[in-house]
């Protein structure tokens, strides 16, 4: 992968600069045990479109910008700069951009065990 450093142990180090819509960083496997990762840059009004957590579990880590969460068709919730939102498992969710400058975040999704 471009602008990744593999250090020891498989640990890696990735430049996350490229400036466009969706930056993959971590693809899954064999690269990792299962976790899928990459940065979103969303331009004002914009939004990733509605998605499913399916099995999996997911997190977003706000960089800048301000925006809206939308979890299904009932809940929504500001979020920013600063701030993470979890998501569990089979969730139907969408981020939307409702600021003036681009709402820019890191996501991260790995395979929920079951309990």
């Amino acid at each position: 992968m471009e602008g990744c450093i593999s250090l020891k142990n498989n640990a890696l180090v990735i430049d996350c600069t490229e400036d466009k819509l969706h930056q993959k960083l971590l693809e899954g496997q064999p690269q990792t045990s299962g976790m899928r990762c990459g940065k979103v840059s969303l331009q004002p009004t914009q939004s990733c479109g509605e998605h499913s957590t399916n099995g999996f579990e997911e997190i977003l880590v706000f960089l800048s910008g301000q925006g809206l969460i939308l979890m299904g068709d009932k809940e929504s919730q500001k979020v920013g700069k600063d701030q993470v939102c979890y998501i569990p498992p089979h969730t139907l969710h969408n981020v939307k951009n409702t600021g003036h400058k681009r709402l820019v975040y890191i996501y991260c999704v790995a395979p929920a065990k079951a309990s």
